[in-house]
């Protein structure tokens, strides 16, 4: 009786020996692998008037994960799309409008992650006494707008024949920057940019609200590419943008919620 007692209790002490390291080795494997396993460089397509937030955003990422290389090409979307389907080694696609994110093919489900508006960006002083948008239809201003191919170009062409104006461009941009930086340089009286863009360029341009924006707002949605050399780091980066530490980043830069 008290030999098979005590055979019992050692083969209970050895199943819980053995159960215990079993529980501890996925833990531990699972733990290093959410600080070793990414490595090599994560290229992120991402829309022009994002370069302030995710170059941020690349900083902080790279900082939690060591080892791991950000690069970006900051472009308009409609130019990011395009180099993409035609065969540009990206990671991540961070579009301006849904519409450009579409024409990817080779795409994982997209997020939408923030929300912007166009706002009348004009020299600091405001020189050339822009008061809205009716002086974007007047041929003695100097005018900047966004090509209608690229977002901020698609929503101003839809404000203003929202409410029947005709613009008198003096140039079209291919992404918002450029046109914000015409602004900035004095180049022109004023252009349609995003009011993330007026909020980056504080000190060197001024921001003129306007009731029409709201009727077109932008959606930014955010996807991993299929065919993406760094799909674990695409990932991640991803989740990291969607986390409660970027969306701290992204409003702060003056985006909206989705």
């Amino acid at each position: 009786m008290f030999r098979r007692t005590a055979l019992a209790a050692l083969a209970a002490a050895a199943a819980l020996t053995l159960a215990g390291c079993g529980n501890d080795s996925p833990a531990a494997s699972s733990s290093g692998s959410s600080t070793t396993a990414l490595s090599g460089t994560v290229n992120v397509f991402a829309a022009a008037s994002l370069t302030g937030s995710f170059t941020q955003l690349g900083k902080d990422f790279e900082k939690a994960h060591p080892g791991v290389k950000v690069n970006f090409n900051f472009a308009g979307s409609s130019a990011l799309a395009q180099q993409i389907n035609q065969g540009a080694p990206a990671d991540v696609f961070a579009s301006a409008a849904p519409k450009n994110m579409d024409q990817v093919a080779d795409k994982n489900t997209p997020t939408t992650f923030v929300k912007n508006t166009l706002e009348i960006a004009v020299p600091t002083g405001n020189p050339g006494k822009i008061t809205g948008l009716k002086d974007f239809a007047d041929k003695n201003k100097k005018i900047a707008l966004c090509a209608v191919q690229v977002p901020c170009g698609a929503a101003a062409d839809k404000v203003f024949k929202a409410v029947g104006i005709t613009p008198q461009p003096d140039s079209l941009e291919q992404d918002v920057k450029a046109a914000l930086t015409k602004v900035s340089l004095g180049e022109v009286d004023a252009a349609l940019v995003y009011k993330t863009d007026v909020l980056s360029a504080k000190g060197k341009v001024e921001g003129i609200e306007f009731p029409e924006a709201s009727t077109a707002v932008n959606e930014y949605p955010i996807a991993t590419l299929t065919k993406a050399p760094n799909a674990d780091g695409a990932k991640a980066f991803v989740d990291y943008v969607l986390s409660d530490q970027g969306k701290a980043v992204l409003t702060a830069s003056g985006f909206d919620s989705p």
